[in-house]
């Protein structure tokens, strides 16, 4: 199963410069970084990155992301996949930019 995380140009940068990385200001406060599913990447474009230009989304397979891949509850009850440990370039399955169309992302048809 395919998960998502949505980068921000400077993540991305960084991510594809070092190989890793430990996500963003919000996973490293929470202390794992976020991900979506299909399901859930829309509403987490419009609810966190609503108007914002340069991102990133980028797929990974669960089954790459082993034991430190929890499945945990979010307020409104939801499922999302929380990975513990950081994020290697090489378990990203592919990548591609977000664009905006009136101001909302298009998701890439690869996402399902």
């Amino acid at each position: 199963m395919l998960i998502y995380k949505i980068l921000r140009a400077d993540e991305w940068a960084q991510l594809a410069a070092d190989g890793r990385t430990d996500g963003a200001p919000v996973d490293l406060a929470d202390g794992f970084i976020h991900f979506s599913t299909a399901d859930q990447v829309a509403e987490t474009l419009a609810r966190y990155f609503a108007g914002a230009a340069g991102l990133t989304i980028c797929a990974c397979d669960t089954d790459d992301l082993g034991d430190a891949l929890k499945w945990e509850r979010s307020r409104g009850g939801d499922l999302f996949p929380h990975l513990y440990r950081p994020l290697g370039l090489d378990e990203v399955r592919w990548h591609a930019p977000l664009a905006l169309s009136g101001g909302i992302h298009v998701l890439p048809d690869a996402v399902r």
